[in-house]
C-alpha cells in the first residue's frame, strides 16, 4: 500500500493557494490509488517550534547523556523522520512570503536534518541517507519569480532536499496571482492542468 505525505505551509490554511493545490494533486493521487494511505501535516494549524539553543543542543548531545527534556525533542524529530521515510511521495503546499519559505516550514525542515538519521558527511562531502522518491512542490507566489534572481526558493528546496537524498523533484508553479483575475485564473488552470498530467502518469 502506497503512503503519501502532504506537507501545507500557507498560513491560510486550505484557503491558501499552494494548498489548495496540493490537495487537488492529492485526491487525484487518490483516485489512481484506492487504496494508498494520506498522512497530512499542517504547519499552520500544528506549527512546529523553531529551532532554539535547546533544541539544537539535544539534537548534538549523545543519547546516553540527554536529559529527560531532551529525550522528549528527539523523540519529537524522530517521529517528523520516520513519517518522512515511511513516504513513497512527498507533497509540499510552499508559498513564498517575503522572498522564502514560511518559517513554518524552515522550522520543519530543521526538525528533519540530523546528522546520522537523514544526512552523513563523508570525506567526500555530505551525503543524503534518505531513500529517493518522488516529490512534488506547489509553489505558489503573487508575482512572477521563477527563473529570476528573486527565487530563492526553487534552488533552497532543491539544496536542502538533495541533502537529505530527495533529487526527484518537481515544482508546479503558479505565479502572478496578485497580480489581477487574469493572470490568477491563467495561474490556477495551468497548474490544474498540470496536476491531471501527473496524477496520471
Amino acid at each position: 500500500m502506497a503512503t503519501l505525505l502532504q506537507i501545507n505551509s500557507s498560513l491560510s490554511g486550505d484557503n491558501g493557494h499552494s494548498t489548495s493545490l496540493s490537495n487537488q494533486f492529492v485526491k487525484r493521487w487518490q483516485e489512481h490509488n484506492p487504496d494508498g494511505k494520506v498522512i497530512v501535516r499542517d504547519l499552520a494549524r500544528h506549527p512546529i517550534p523553531h529551532l532554539d539553543a535547546e533544541r539544537l543542543h539535544a539534537f548534538i548531545t549523545p543519547e546516553n547523556k540527554r536529559s529527560a527534556t531532551q529525550q522528549e525533542i528527539v523523540a519529537y524529530s524522530d517521529q517528523l523522520i520516520a513519517e518522512l521515510r515511511r513516504a513513497d511521495v512527498v507533497v509540499f503546499g510552499v508559498p513564498m512570503y517575503n522572498f522564502g519559505v514560511p518559517s513554518t516550514l524552515k522550522a520543519y525542515f530543521d526538525h528533519i536534518a540530523r546528522s546520522g538519521e537523514t544526512f552523513k558527511y563523508t570525506s567526500s562531502g555530505p551525503e543524503g541517507l534518505l531513500e529517493d522518491r518522488p516529490v512534488y512542490i506547489f509553489a505558489a507566489r503573487g508575482g512572477i519569480y521563477q527563473g529570476t534572481e528573486a527565487d530563492s526558493q526553487t534552488g533552497y528546496l532543491n539544496t536542502f532536499l538533495a541533502f537529505l537524498g530527495l533529487t526527484n523533484t518537481r515544482f508546479i508553479y503558479a505565479e502572478g496571482l496578485n497580480m489581477g483575475d487574469d493572470n490568477q485564473k491563467k495561474a490556477l488552470d495551468a497548474a490544474q492542468e498540470t496536476i491531471t498530467e501527473l496524477a496520471a502518469a
